[in-house]
């Protein structure tokens, strides 16, 4: 019960309002996962920005099945060092400035040089108790995963050296 296991990995691409940019970032995304990306819309409009909702400004892409070996690719891209700062209890995020650092990737015309953000989410059984709409439950503290435990999740299954 007390096992760590990996959840889901996010990819993300943050774009702005150019559309080229988009159709890049929505390509980059597709040929490092093999699946289609979603959209990401604004909801709100921030005048200074230039936003208004419904303005596509970016893509993900969410991953839960081989998520261990996308997860170690990406790792190798920034060297399999993360910063403590990046570790949160239950979760770890880093950007990877450019595409063609991901091991297996070269260069592709279409995409060019463009970075992206990985976000990976750890679990620990029962966590579906606290989630779940009929008979919701709490979960006790010392069930939770702590920032020592994600630390530890790292070095054990991926050899990653937290700076």
């Amino acid at each position: 019960m007390r096992t760590v296991k990996l959840e889901k990995i996010t990819l993300n691409c943050g774009t702005g309002t150019e559309p080229t940019k988009l159709e890049r970032a929505f390509k980059l995304l597709n040929i490092i996962t093999g699946k289609k990306p979603v959209r990401i819309r604004t909801i709100k409009r921030i005048p200074a920005f230039g936003l208004r909702p419904g303005l596509q400004i970016g893509c993900k892409i969410t991953i839960r099945k081989n998520a261990q070996e996308l997860l170690k690719r990406l790792l190798q891209a920034v060297g399999n060092k993360i910063k403590s700062k990046q570790i949160c209890p239950g979760y770890f995020a880093f950007g990877i400035k450019e595409c063609i650092e991901i091991p297996g990737m070269t260069y592709n015309r279409d995409v060019g040089i463009m970075g992206l953000e990985v976000c990976v989410t750890l679990t620990r059984a029962g966590k579906r108790v606290e989630i779940r709409r009929i008979k919701t439950g709490n979960i006790p503290k010392r069930h939770k995963i702590t920032k020592h435990e994600t630390i530890e999740f790292l070095k054990k299954n991926f050899n990653t050296e937290v700076i």
